[in-house]
């Protein structure tokens, strides 16, 4: 079958990866892709935002299935427009996008059918908005309701530091995002990334994660889109995976498909483990980055079938295998992120880094230019690994980032550390 991938991400290159394993693909195409994608697929220069022009490429070349990477596009509506042209996809509506596209409609959905979340208050105006958070205290969290790529939620420490979050965001900061903000009580446990695919009314849960948003190690710095991820998630465990499953995924696909929103696609929760069990934080409505690239690192099955199987609601009775040895994955990023950074600057010892055992390397913000790889985002890679135990992984990731010739770029050195610090407590 011919497929065609979305995006330019360690996400999408982590999928072109897994797809062009499968031996029921004839041709993979990815629009725009990036340099590491361009080995495991056909790069096209398609604006993704400009839906007509996917339908036309589609249709073109008889595509078979469309995977949308990114959530910008399922916000845009982009699986309406190519069903509404006969053209099948993996991802949500527009409307059952709104899960993340709208901080405040997930939230309203988990008060009206008991979902466990933090509790909350929206806000179109700041003064009412700073009002609140000096009523509520610090620590507090402030969310902007819309898209912010990954960068749209302060967890403030101080009220100081809140009201700062809330001028921020209706001063434009984050754009049309910011509109409007989320308060939300802070909550306290262990936070971990639970996928699961969903076909409208089944969910199969995929393997567990644990990502690290901060900037720098020991968890300090700004917020990130992720700095680096590793699979399985040891507080997840098989009591608070089905917990998840009955307390916040199940209400949530039964409602969606209530308002005539069914949810298709993966579905990503953002837990916090607390003393009274999972709480929902976000969701995201697309596979995580860098989570993604462990997950497919530890998927033994075939990920065509299972993404088929989404689209056609048919994922009742159907399985994945998955490999026992853990996955983890280090982001490389440019310095200055996620604030400004320089473009352009050239990469080394890529080669020699992938061929250490266990180890690939996922592009994410890369260009080719002639023999060079050049740095194109703020996000660069993800070097990943697995092993028979995260230390392991950890080590070989490391090994494989310290043959890499990049000194514009840094990554942290800690990923990894709650797993590695709970292996040696069970020795």
């Amino acid at each position: 079958m011919n497929i065609l991938l979305l995006g330019s991400g360690g996400r999408e290159h982590a999928l072109a990866w897994k797809i062009a394993a499968s031996p029921l693909v004839t041709k993979l195409w990815c629009a725009p892709g990036n340099a590491g994608i361009a080995r495991e697929a056909t790069c096209v220069a398609l604006d993704i935002g400009n839906h007509q022009a996917v339908v036309e490429f589609c249709k073109a070349n008889a595509v078979d299935l469309v995977v949308v990477g990114p959530e910008a596009p399922l916000a845009a509506g982009i699986v309406d427009d190519l069903a509404a042209a006969g053209i099948k996809a993996f991802g949500p509506s527009r409307k059952a996008s709104q899960l993340e596209s709208s901080k405040g409609f997930t939230k309203d959905l988990c008060k009206a059918h008991d979902i466990p979340t933090a509790a909350y208050e929206r806000f179109g105006d700041p003064n009412q908005a700073k009002t609140y958070i000096r009523a509520q205290g610090a620590p507090i969290v402030i969310k902007a309701d819309g898209l912010a790529a990954g960068k749209g939620v302060v967890v403030a420490m101080t009220v100081a530091e809140a009201e700062a979050a809330v001028d921020m965001m209706f001063g434009g900061g984050l754009g049309s995002a910011g509109v409007e903000v989320v308060v939300e009580d802070f909550l306290v446990g262990e936070e971990a990334s639970f996928f699961v695919l969903c076909d409208g009314e089944h969910a199969l849960p995929l393997a567990t994660a644990q990502d690290h948003k901060r900037a720098y190690d020991g968890d300090k710095g700004p917020n990130t889109g992720g700095m680096g991820a590793y699979s399985p998630a040891p507080v997840m465990t098989d009591a608070i995976c089905q917990q998840a499953m009955q307390r916040i995924i199940y209400p949530t696909l039964k409602a969606m498909k209530a308002m005539g929103a069914p949810f298709k696609g993966v579905l990503f929760a953002g837990l916090m483990i607390t003393d009274e069990g999972p709480q929902l934080i976000e969701y995201n409505v697309r596979f995580g980055d860098p989570e993604c690239q462990v997950l497919m690192m530890r998927m033994m099955s075939d990920i065509v079938p299972a993404l088929l199987a989404c689209a056609d609601g048919q994922l009742d009775h159907f399985s994945l295998r998955w490999h026992d040895e853990p996955a983890l994955t280090v982001v490389m990023a440019a310095k200055g992120y996620p604030g400004t950074y320089e473009k352009g600057t050239r990469i080394a010892g890529l080669e020699r880094a992938d061929a250490i055992a266990g180890v690939q390397i996922f592009h994410a913000g890369t260009i080719a230019s002639g023999d060079w790889i050049l740095a194109n985002g703020g996000r660069v890679l993800a070097v990943t690994a697995s092993a028979k135990t995260v230390a392991e992984a950890q080590r070989r990731a490391y090994e494989a980032i310290g043959v890499i010739n990049w000194p514009e770029g840094f990554c942290r050195r800690d990923i990894g550390w709650q797993a590695v610090a709970r292996e040696r407590r069970g020795k």
